[in-house]
């Protein structure tokens, strides 16, 4: 018979056992990716990291991205070969630096006067078919493209003043490869080296500067720490670059996390606005490092008007060039009729 402290005595040798029993639900590992950006580390924190970390933050411990900066798993110039292989499994960069085997990568980084301001990059790929074909052209060669985004204008901060169109003839400056294709036009001698040696370079006499940046990572990246001026006229209004995953590495990831790194990205680009904008106008007001100078408009105007000439050169490259060269030259028609504050003056 049993009674009743035996049936509870039984119950609380019972209980522990119950508990120590292998359960039926496993927690899944976590779903890990290695990301590198186009940016060295200073300037990564802030244009990079804060999607990264919104990311993490947010997934739950579903999903991990390990993130790391300029040539630190590959060389900036084979990030892409690294994506596809899976080497890396996402990228921040521009499809210029990254050498994109894709009709896009001239387009990418600055290409020459396309853009005025910042929001001129989410405007063209959204509302005048730039996302359409940035993910058609890099689904055919194994990459998912995401989203792209503007940065910072393109600025000359040189160790020797600029105060005429002629001073950039001879000027030895790190900057993108199509920059360097068009600048080339007036002189320039554009520099192929590693991002992470570009201030030294200066320091060494390799370079005279850069035209990579506005003024807002001059001052982050230690640039306005070796360049004496920044010249106010740029030759773009915006940096274009993209994130951008393995394809099949995006295919294997759950619709939710699909959806979760979609809004980190945005969240980033929504603090890249206005840390870029705010910056620019704060560092040019107050920043005590770099004088700056301008071009007279009429005179820079020769460097605008040469624009002209290489985007008819190069929508000559092929039909998606051309197609893109056109997206271009009707958004400027727009802004230019539209007038301040979309155009410069």
């Amino acid at each position: 018979m049993t009674t009743r402290r035996k049936f509870l005595s039984g119950a609380a040798v019972a209980a522990p056992a119950a508990l120590a029993a292998p359960s039926i639900v496993h927690a899944q590992a976590p779903i890990k990716w290695r990301m590198q950006s186009y940016a060295g580390a200073a300037l990564g924190e802030q244009v990079t990291k804060p999607a990264v970390d919104y990311i993490n933050a947010a997934a739950n411990g579903e999903m991990e991205i390990e993130l790391f900066y300029a040539d630190q798993i590959v060389p900036t110039g084979e990030l892409f070969q690294a994506m596809q292989r899976g080497t890396i499994d996402m990228v921040h960069s521009d499809d210029d630096s990254m050498a994109s085997p894709t009709p896009l990568q001239q387009f990418g980084g600055y290409f020459p006067f396309a853009t005025k301001h910042i929001l001129d990059v989410p405007v063209l790929f959204n509302q005048y078919g730039l996302a359409e074909i940035w993910k058609e052209e890099y689904a055919k060669v194994g990459v998912e493209w995401l989203s792209a985004a503007g940065q910072d204008p393109c600025n000359f901060n040189t160790t020797k003043e600029i105060k005429s169109v002629a001073d950039l003839d001879g000027l030895k400056l790190y900057t993108f490869p199509t920059a360097g294709r068009f600048l080339s036009k007036f002189g320039v001698v554009p520099v192929n080296i590693p991002y992470e040696d570009a201030e030294v370079a200066v320091q060494t006499g390799e370079l005279d500067g850069m035209a990579w940046s506005g003024i807002t990572e001059d001052y982050t990246v230690g640039w306005a720490d070796v360049t004496d001026y920044f010249l106010t006229n740029n030759i773009s209004g915006a940096w274009i670059g993209s994130f951008f995953v393995n394809q099949q590495q995006w295919a294997d990831l759950p619709d939710h996390l699909k959806q979760l790194v979609m809004a980190g990205i945005e969240a980033g680009h929504t603090y890249r606005n206005q840390w870029y904008w705010g910056g620019e106008a704060r560092l040019r007001a107050q920043g005590d490092k770099l004088k700056l100078s301008t071009v007279p408009a009429d005179e820079w105007a020769e460097v605008e008007n040469a624009a002209k000439d290489f985007w008819t050169e190069i929508a000559e490259e092929g039909e998606v060039h051309a197609k893109i060269v056109q997206i271009f030259r009707d958004y400027n028609e727009v802004i230019n009729k539209a007038g301040p504050p979309y155009t410069n003056g």
